[in-house]
């Protein structure tokens, strides 16, 4: 019998979803046999309750991240918000074993703590003997992904794979499998056609700025700033679904010394990567762990506190990044980079070493032995 694999993920548009769809896309490649079902478990399972807290999320982050950096892996929080976690798993308890009824699973992967816990306490409670997968979808796990119930974790690094190993899981159910990413980041290409179709010069340094698929951080300031600098070099700004800043960056291209290219959501980030001559980000799980996979260079810029904050320790820790402490001292850092091709290639070899482009198809491979 094919397998038949059912993701969960919460937040459209967010790493855990790219990650699902990673997946989802990786067992397609490899088994178009199998079935799958990638699932919105916040949104399935609460849709109000996903609303408000999608808001309040972003609220804190752009507002107010120092209550987001306490929250953050707080044991006392952990511990005080057991009951409130129950009180969830029994709520959608009913909406989850419909889901089940009706896709029958061979096998179910979370790449987000929410729905993993869901689907561990409904394992604990009714004894179902589906296997269970942890996919973590940044460089260091939080306390949340703790959970009984669950059969194996897939990590991004060593470092996570001791995180979850001091937490009391096995290390024979923990896989280094890195982050996982679209397949296509495994494929052969040097972008040179999408370099073409953009209008940038090959001979000119391309720098990459992103701001993760909301557009957040201060990306109008840093690029501005990057215009002014004497090298050469041209920009590629991605701005995700923030439309107000795309449009607003367009309607100021004219004021650009340089060549610009303002772009939103796109579905070939794999190819600028693999042009670029480096990434200045936010260092979110998957645009890192992308990054990593392209051996391209990475200035990292406000980074959310919580998880974007143990990335930024993970990869400062492994020489793959450099931290610009404000934003304005982007510029000081890709002046310097560029001015010194050794620090430059040093950065691409540190972040090969640790990409894994091949990491959602690892990945598959293990969820397809499940039929």
């Amino acid at each position: 019998m094919p397998a038949r694999v059912l993701l969960f993920y919460i937040t459209a548009h967010s790493g855990h979803a790219r990650a699902s769809h990673a997946v989802e896309q990786a067992i397609r490649r490899l088994d178009g046999g199998a079935a799958v079902r990638t699932v919105d478990a916040f949104q399935s399972f609460n849709p109000l309750l996903s609303q408000v807290v999608d808001r309040i999320y972003m609220l804190v982050i752009r507002r107010a991240p120092e209550v987001w950096e306490y929250l953050y892996d707080n044991p006392d929080v952990v511990q005080h918000g057991q009951g409130i976690r129950r009180w969830l798993h029994r709520h959608d308890a009913p909406k989850l074993r419909r889901v089940l009824e009706e896709f029958r699973p061979t096998v179910i992967a979370c790449t987000q703590a929410f729905p993993c816990g869901v689907v561990a306490a409904y394992k604990r409670a009714t004894g179902l003997r589906t296997p269970l997968y942890a996919v973590l979808t940044d460089f260091i796990p939080h306390q949340f992904w703790l959970q009984e119930g669950v059969d194996a974790y897939f990590v991004g690094s060593e470092a996570a794979q001791q995180r979850l190993a001091e937490g009391g899981v096995p290390a024979d159910r923990i896989r280094c499998t890195g982050i996982p990413i679209d397949p296509v980041f495994a494929d052969p290409q040097d972008g040179a056609a999408r370099r073409l179709a953009l209008g940038l010069d090959p001979q000119q340094p391309t720098v990459l700025l992103m701001g993760g698929g909301q557009g957040l951080g201060p990306i109008e300031q840093v690029a501005r700033a990057l215009d002014a600098l004497p090298q050469p070099l041209q920009l590629v700004i991605l701005t995700g679904l923030n439309t107000a800043l795309r449009n607003r960056l367009t309607a100021v291209l004219p004021q650009f010394r340089r060549r610009v290219v303002v772009l939103g959501h796109v579905p070939f980030v794999h190819e600028l990567m693999s042009f670029a001559t480096l990434i200045v980000t936010k260092p979110g799980g998957l645009t890192a762990a992308e990054a990593l996979a392209k051996q391209l260079p990475i200035i990292i810029v406000d980074p959310i506190p919580g998880q974007e904050v143990k990335n930024t320790e993970f990869l400062l820790g492994r020489q793959a990044a450099v931290r610009a402490q404000r934003w304005e001292t982007v510029p000081r850092l890709v002046a310097d980079l560029l001015d010194h091709p050794d620090r430059l290639a040093s950065l691409r070899r540190a972040a090969g070493a640790l990409g894994r482009p091949r990491s959602a198809l690892d990945i598959a491979h293990v969820l397809l032995q499940h039929q």
